[in-house]
């Protein structure tokens, strides 16, 4: 790994935790507060985590695989898109008060663009008057596009982790390649002297376990300290679905989702940490809340996966501290593996989607009726498609044939039929047959609007392992002044 641009320490870089008094947190502890859940969240939430009250970092996740997906599709129309611009527009209206109140953010904003990212996060920042004041740093090597022939001539097969497929047998139709990287480079931007750091496909876990890490000097072979850190930052990378929202346990005893505060990650320097939000905000912490977020996207709990450490999730301990405060501690950790994870995005046809919605009587009738018509007017035509699937929005669409036969005093329902194929022409022209049954098939065809269905290239998802040797020394961390 390298760095660059790495300016002198001085005392706006002292540990966050640093001389820590008043606001009711203990001292030596370090709060880091999560913003974003996902590229869409509430856009109002960093805003609150920073002016709410005392935080000393603001960690913002904004990638999913097929956020990355498109992302890509954008920086392929324009080279300096790529990444989420709400997050430009965010900070230009924090930035104030994250100088202010020596807040630092780490996001993975970068998307497949980060130095583009940075750029304008460092123009947004002048703007706001930060100029002097602020350093954003950027993390960049998780790019693998570049490198990906180069990869698989030197024995870097890329198989598909769930099918056992060669990389080679798509190669001509990647889109982008990026790697998982960890919270090394977050530390080394941090130590830089960034005030923001930026990064591409980073984990979303090492978002908050990097700034902890950094804080609290934890080495690098600190198994169990690191592993306290990714349950933290677990914990912390869905937003508001550790503190209330999309809680499937008496969601509806949740209070003040309307204003529901997000999750702060309230931490030690030997891991023990408090889940907990700020005072006054809605949504409740507790251990049904924490409880289910940990579960989340879970497999082998005992194999929690990172670049930096193994975390065992089946040794955490709760402890419900009340007033919306939950301890977490007792987590081990192991070495990790000598892979990292790859995600692959690449183009597999084309899709469309077609709604019209029937009105009762025999809603659900006439709906699967019109469905029948439409497959027999595509079938004449000739027009082949991987898949279509048809669905009865307000009956089926979630449970599928578990949903059984609709009632026949259904209210209405909304027909859905949508088609997938290699060949562009077959789904324009299915996108062309889902009108005319409004007058050539059953009646009470009602709310039907927006024109006709829209074609659009379907980008899938790839995930894969590389030996992490040949990803870590191409990691380079670059400062920003602003």
């Amino acid at each position: 790994m390298t760095v660059a641009h790495a300016g002198s320490r001085d005392g706006s870089q002292a540990p966050a935790n640093a001389g820590r008094s008043g606001h009711g947190t203990p001292a030596g502890t370090v709060r880091v507060a999560g913003g974003q859940g996902f590229w869409g969240d509430d856009l109002e939430a960093p805003v609150r985590q920073v002016e709410g009250g005392d935080i000393d970092y603001l960690m913002l996740d904004y990638l999913a695989e097929v956020t990355m997906s498109i992302m890509q599709k954008q920086r392929s129309r324009d080279p300096r898109a790529g990444y989420a611009r709400d997050f430009v527009a965010l900070m230009e209206r924090i930035f104030p008060a994250c100088m202010e109140r020596g807040i630092k953010v780490v996001t993975n904003a970068g998307g497949v663009n980060p130095a583009e990212c940075a750029r304008a996060v460092a123009e947004a920042g002048r703007g706001a008057g930060a100029g002097g004041r602020a350093r954003v740093g950027v993390v960049t090597g998780d790019d693998l596009m570049d490198r990906l022939d180069e990869l698989l001539a030197s024995g870097h097969p890329l198989d598909n982790m769930e099918t056992g497929q060669p990389l080679a047998a798509i190669r001509d139709r990647v889109r982008s390649a990026n790697v998982y990287l960890g919270a090394r480079p977050i530390v080394a931007a941090l130590d830089a002297g960034a005030t923001v750091v930026v990064t591409g496909r980073s984990t979303d876990t090492a978002l908050t376990y990097g700034p902890l890490a950094r804080e609290f000097g934890w080495p690098w072979d600190a198994w169990d300290l690191l592993a306290s850190g990714v349950v933290a930052g677990h914990i912390n990378e869905c937003g508001a679905q550790a503190s209330g929202g999309n809680c499937s346990a008496e969601w509806w005893s949740i209070p003040d989702l309307a204003g529901v505060g997000f999750p702060i990650i309230e931490a030690s320097p030997g891991g023990n940490f408090v889940v907990t939000k700020h005072e006054g905000t809605g949504g409740a912490v507790n251990l049904r809340t924490v409880k289910e977020q940990i579960l989340y996207e879970m497999g082998d709990p005992s194999s929690y996966i990172t670049p930096d450490v193994v975390a065992d999730f089946t040794t955490i301990r709760l402890s419900d501290e009340g007033g919306d405060r939950v301890g977490v501690h007792g987590i081990r950790g192991r070495p990790p593996t000598p892979s990292l994870k790859v995600s692959v995005a690449y183009s597999a046809g084309f899709k469309a989607v077609g709604t019209l919605v029937y009105a009762w009587p025999d809603a659900a009738a006439k709906a699967r009726a019109a469905a029948t018509i439409l497959r027999e007017r595509l079938d004449r035509l000739g027009l082949a498609f991987d898949r279509v699937l048809v669905e009865l929005v307000g009956w089926d669409a979630t449970h599928g044939h578990l949903a059984g036969d609709p009632p026949p005093d259904l209210p209405e329902v909304e027909l859905r039929v949508g088609v997938r194929g290699t060949n562009r022409a077959s789904v324009e022209r299915f996108t062309r047959e889902v009108a005319p049954l409004v007058l050539t098939g059953p009646p009470s065809v009602t709310g039907f609007a927006g024109g006709r269905p829209r074609v659009q290239e379907i980008v899938a998802y790839w995930p894969a392992l590389i030996d992490r040797r040949v990803v870590e020394p191409r990691v380079a961390v670059d400062v920003v002044e602003v």
